[in-house]
């Protein structure tokens, strides 16, 4: 089993280390990762500029772009012999919900659909690496049953996993994605020669966190496992859709 490893918060983010030492004697492990943090970069890719794929001291192949360029990379020629599946994590901080869409966690995750097997996206829910162990653990323990897996091809599964140690996590819950309201407004800021700027703000409070959501399950003390489709056609549309458009051509 050869894995790639990628993730946002770049290169020299703990939770990155913390995922391939869990991982490294199970399986031969890559790691490439953007060279700086690239949080919310969501599937973007690098095209106006080339890419610098980096060795560092400790093994690790730094990029010069996205989350996506990494694996884009990774899984279409920079490695000498291509992995089997791709890893993403451990992200420090929750994707939940809408995150999704803004998160280079997952969006890392979603460019190694082309492995053939589930890519994983981890996520510990904090900025903090107290229990950063505990998503270790999760992810290493997850990684490991992926051989029973039996899932569509193309299958994405977001793993988020609560800010506690392992001996308080309650088990594992199957969600679905929740929603959160409204984002808070950008904070607006004028620089030292007085142009204004605008800071993205905090992402908004959660609207669907009820039961069965990723929200509830996290809070709740569950690790939250959410898996996530390619296909965002909204097939229940066509009906109402078909009655809009007669006569209009």
């Amino acid at each position: 089993m050869r894995i790639l490893i990628a993730n946002d918060d770049g290169v020299y983010a703990p939770g990155l280390a913390a995922l391939y030492d869990a991982l490294a004697d199970f399986a031969e492990c890559i790691v490439v990762a953007p060279i700086q943090d690239m949080s919310g970069a969501s599937s973007a890719l690098t095209l106006d500029r080339p890419l610098h794929p980096v060795t560092m001291p400790n093994g690790f192949i730094g990029v010069n772009g996205t989350p996506t360029d990494c694996v884009h990379l990774g899984i279409n020629g920079l490695l000498e012999d291509a992995p089997d599946m791709v890893v993403s994590g451990i992200n420090l901080g929750a994707n939940l919900g809408d995150d999704v869409l803004y998160s280079g966690t997952v969006a890392a995750a979603i460019e190694g659909r082309f492995t053939g097997k589930p890519a994983f996206a981890f996520s510990l829910v904090s900025r903090l690496t107290d229990n950063l162990p505990t998503a270790a653990y999760v992810a290493r323990k997850l990684v490991e049953q992926q051989a029973s897996l039996d899932l569509p091809p193309r299958t994405v599964l977001s793993v988020n996993v609560p800010n506690l140690p392992l001996d308080h996590i309650r088990g594992i819950q199957l969600t679905r994605l929740g929603h959160r309201r409204r984002a808070k407004p950008p904070v607006r800021q004028a620089n030292p020669r007085g142009k204004d700027g605008y800071w993205i703000s905090v992402a908004g409070d959660v609207e669907d966190g009820g039961p069965g959501t990723d929200f509830h399950a996290v809070m709740q003390g569950y690790v939250s496992i959410t898996p996530l489709q390619l296909d965002r056609t909204f097939h229940e549309a066509f009906d109402g859709l078909d009655s809009w458009l007669e006569g209009v051509l």
